[in-house]
């Protein structure tokens, strides 16, 4: 599978060099095991990277599990992950699965990965290394066959620095780096998703998609954008919905920053 018709297969916007970089190594990257770490600043659309690999691998037919690392608690992010057995724990009142089981054959996506605490981060090197892993409350060695795709928006150096980050798992996880650019470096595609997000809600609430005069195309391309696509998307709909007028002129546009 081509750019292109990656591109149209997942529903990505944007031609900017960076953005085709990111997603030609994810082409190249996909049919091999390799571990893959996404970094990019939040909100600039890395849950899109591992579901490109996952698609184009062999694996495509297995699980895809998507877990966020910094949304479950620390005492149960175990459990989740690796399982656990009847008992292990106040509550475990049945022996459960965890998703590198359910998810055996198939990829796993672990955003925010950096939120990991460290004694799961040295579960999960393990199960790296060696493909086996131990459920909670349990002995016995399980092995398993994933591949694991990795996203954080932080600045690992500085999270290995400070010791919150194991140096040898980061190794291990970034095997192959895929780095996705912030939108403030993919000018020539800010207004392409304006006019994209304009016209999904448009059809969404019934209603003419918006435009935007020259002047509010310019303040749109200059504008920094510290949410990224996100924060875009968030935007259009506000004006979408609370203006009345479905041109836009940058004296409007600028009340929305």
């Amino acid at each position: 599978m081509n750019l292109q018709q990656v591109k149209q297969r997942f529903g990505i916007i944007g031609n900017a060099p960076l953005l085709n970089r990111a997603l030609e190594v994810s082409i190249q990257v996909a049919p091999t095991d390799i571990s893959v770490l996404v970094t990019g600043e939040s909100g600039t659309g890395k849950e899109i990277i591992p579901q490109v690999i996952h698609h184009l691998s062999s694996r495509k037919h297995g699980e895809y599990i998507a877990v966020n690392c910094g949304a479950i608690p620390e005492g149960t992010i175990d459990s989740e992950l690796f399982g656990h057995e009847k008992g292990s724990f106040t509550g475990a009142h049945g022996s459960r699965q965890g998703y590198f089981e359910v998810a055996n054959g198939g990829t796993i996506f672990l955003d925010e990965v950096a939120e990991l605490p460290m004694q799961t981060q040295v579960r999960l090197l393990r199960v790296l290394e060696t493909g086996e892993f131990i459920r909670v409350g349990s002995s016995k060695v399980i092995k398993t066959n994933v591949r694991v795709v990795a996203a954080t928006n932080e600045n690992m150096q500085r999270a290995i620095a400070s010791g919150k980050f194991r140096e040898d798992l980061f190794y291990r996880l970034s095997t192959v780096p895929i780095g996705l650019p912030p939108l403030r470096q993919r000018k020539e595609d800010i207004h392409l998703l304006f006019r994209k997000f304009a016209n999904d809600f448009a059809d969404k609430y019934r209603m003419p998609a918006l435009r935007l005069d020259d002047d509010a195309v310019t303040l749109l391309n200059n504008y920094s954008w510290p949410g990224n696509i996100r924060q875009l998307k968030n935007l259009v709909e506000q004006i979408s919905v609370i203006e009345t007028a479905r041109e836009i002129n940058a004296a409007t546009f600028i009340h929305y920053y």
